[in-house]
């Protein structure tokens, strides 16, 4: 992933039953490919300590269309020796304004989770 530029799509993981960010949980970027109904993996990543992901897609890379991020939640909560009930979180939305800024949070507990379009 790039992060020598800012990514006009970014990410941020809180863990709300601990109160912190989600950090070192597993990511991937995928687009939907309009004719075939593919899901196209873009990108892989983890977050940081703060729970985000920097780099996620470049300017030029980022196109309208159908996107995907999938969060592997169960992973994460592995990690952490505790279960869950959801093994990964995937977050669909459709970009129609690639020149914008999209923000997309998770919130997510080990038996919950939400998410919004932030700015």
């Amino acid at each position: 992933m790039s992060g020598a530029e800012s990514s006009p799509l970014t990410t941020h993981v809180l863990n709300t039953g601990d109160g912190a960010p989600a950090a070192r949980l597993a990511l991937s970027l995928h687009l939907l490919d309009s004719s075939t109904k593919i899901w196209n993996m873009l990108t892989v990543g983890t977050t940081n300590t703060d729970g985000r992901c920097p780099g996620l897609i470049s300017r030029a890379a980022f196109t309208p269309g159908t996107y995907k991020l999938r969060f592997e939640t169960g992973q994460y909560w592995d990690a952490m020796g505790q279960t869950s009930f959801y093994p990964y979180v995937e977050v669909v939305f459709t970009i129609t304004e690639p020149e914008k800024r999209f923000h997309i949070p998770l919130l997510m507990s080990r038996f919950s989770y939400s998410t919004y379009r932030g700015s």
